[in-house]
């Protein structure tokens, strides 16, 4: 469900020049510029004004910086508070210009749309609301400014339009296949949860954002899955933020896949490659790491390799029943218990280290010898699951091929008997292959009887089907 966050001070004042500028355009002679937008689920054409760019107000309830606004805890209350104060307009137009992954860098693509600005002015028009609230646009607003341009052109919403229309608008131009700064991955993924929270059914929440179903599934998963860590990972100094999983998509979503196809078997063991992954995950190894990490990983790698102080103590056997029925409760097995204990460990490390300006340098420098001593012993395990791995792909190379091999066969027979339907076969061609097959087979057969030492009966029949006839 969408705020209602008010009118803004000057919104008598835009209400006034926008009335006055559409009069205007009325009223003249000249070629007219409009817009068209998704109105009510319809098509609707707009009007395109120009307007000051200083009269206008940035949207508070923009999905493009939704969460960034948590890198500055305070101005984000101060934005809560009221989004229409210098103060937190000024929050928003920084948020804006940031990168979203980090807030406290400059965001290129910023950068090159001030340029694309300057050099070619507005390619398309802003849309605001009549009280001047900018609906789209609100970047390149941003940008104007900078670049000390006194006006923006925009497009008007009408006068019936409400902060619903005002949420639902914004996120049908945003997901236009034409818009020249998308969405970040996580106020994608906030905008879809909240989308289905207000009530909408998946399936349209999914057509609108030009995904499948299960791809929305996905990413409802993919954030109910960071904001429980970012729970875990507070502590009395710090937190971690949504906005940094920013550059995890990938990692997250092939996370989702294997716990999916794991859970199918095993619960257990799907929560316990969740948990080992997840840890890879904060420490930002690359996606072929962990890609490693499998069920047995923290096993069979990773637990000989912890300090001791990385080691979770054994857990006590609790049994829990369900009130009234009394019925036993299944708890985390203690394998989960100690590979969830580590990942904590990290999460809480890894937000003490990032909070410098907000913890004593004692504790950031505990939490940065903790996070250190964490990824040592994770690449320190993935050493020997790379080389295992690749083992095990030699492993498997030979009877992939023969199997891909035996499917090239089979449709072969199947473009046999259309040639012979329509009396297009080649047989002489035909011949040479089955010539050069034989020639393969038996280059085959002489390789298998030298490398497998007590051959089975697929080696035996190749063997004895390619030998040598007795002169």
């Amino acid at each position: 469900m969408s705020n209602d966050f008010g009118r803004p001070p000057r919104a008598t004042e835009n209400q006034d020049l926008v009335e006055q500028r559409l009069k205007e355009l009325a009223s003249g002679s000249g070629l007219q510029e409009t817009l068209t937008i998704e109105w009510r689920t319809k098509p609707h054409v707009v009007q395109v004004i120009d307007m000051p760019v200083e009269s206008l107000y940035y949207n508070p309830g923009t999905h493009r910086i939704r969460a960034q606004r948590s890198f500055d805890a305070a101005r984000d209350r101060a934005l809560d508070a009221d989004p229409w104060t210098p103060e937190s307009q000024d929050y928003l137009e920084y948020l804006l210009q940031a990168e979203p992954s980090d807030p406290a860098k400059r965001d290129k693509d910023f950068e090159d749309l001030k340029e694309s600005l300057k050099d070619f002015r507005q390619n398309e028009p802003g849309l605001i609301t009549r009280d001047g609230v900018l609906v789209n646009g609100n970047t390149r607003a941003a940008a104007l400014r900078e670049l000390s341009v006194a006006h923006i052109r925009v497009g008007v919403l009408p006068e019936s339009c409400t902060w619903a229309d005002i949420n639902a608008v914004e996120l049908s131009l945003q997901l236009r296949h034409d818009t020249r700064r998308p969405y970040s991955y996580i106020n994608r993924l906030l905008t879809i949860d909240e989308e289905v929270s207000a009530g909408r059914p998946l399936a349209d929440v999914a057509k609108e954002f030009r995904i499948r179903p299960a791809t929305a599934e996905q990413d409802l998963w993919v954030l109910s899955c960071l904001r429980d860590l970012t729970e875990r990972s507070k502590s009395d100094q710090a937190q971690l933020r949504l906005m940094d999983f920013e550059d995890a998509q990938e990692k997250l979503r092939e996370l989702h896949r294997a716990y999916s196809k794991e859970s199918k078997g095993d619960r257990e063991k799907a929560d316990l490659l969740k948990e080992n992954r997840l840890a890879a995950i904060v420490m930002d190894f690359s996606k072929t790491d962990v890609r490693l990490i499998e069920t047995d990983f923290r096993r069979r790698y990773l637990e000989h390799r912890l300090p001791e102080d990385l080691k979770a103590a054994p857990a006590e056997t609790v049994e829990r029943r369900i009130p009234g029925i009394n019925r036993p409760v299944r708890s985390a097995s203690p394998d989960v218990s100690a590979a969830r204990s580590f990942t904590d460990a990290v999460l809480r490390a890894k937000a003490v280290e990032r909070a410098v300006d907000s913890v004593s340098t004692a504790e950031h420098e505990q939490a940065a010898a903790v996070y250190k001593q964490a990824k040592r012993a994770l690449e320190d395990a993935l050493e020997p699951a790379g080389k295992d791995a690749r083992v095990r792909k030699r492993k498997q190379a030979a009877p992939d091929r023969l199997h891909d091999a035996c499917q090239d066969i089979d449709q072969c027979i199947t473009d046999m008997a259309l040639a012979r339907a329509s009396r297009s076969l080649d047989e002489e061609t035909f011949d040479e292959a089955v010539l050069a097959l034989r020639t393969s087979l038996d280059r085959l057969a002489r390789a298998a009887s030298q490398s497998i030492e007590v051959p089975g009966d697929g080696v035996a029949w190749l063997v004895d089907a390619l030998r040598p006839e007795a002169s």
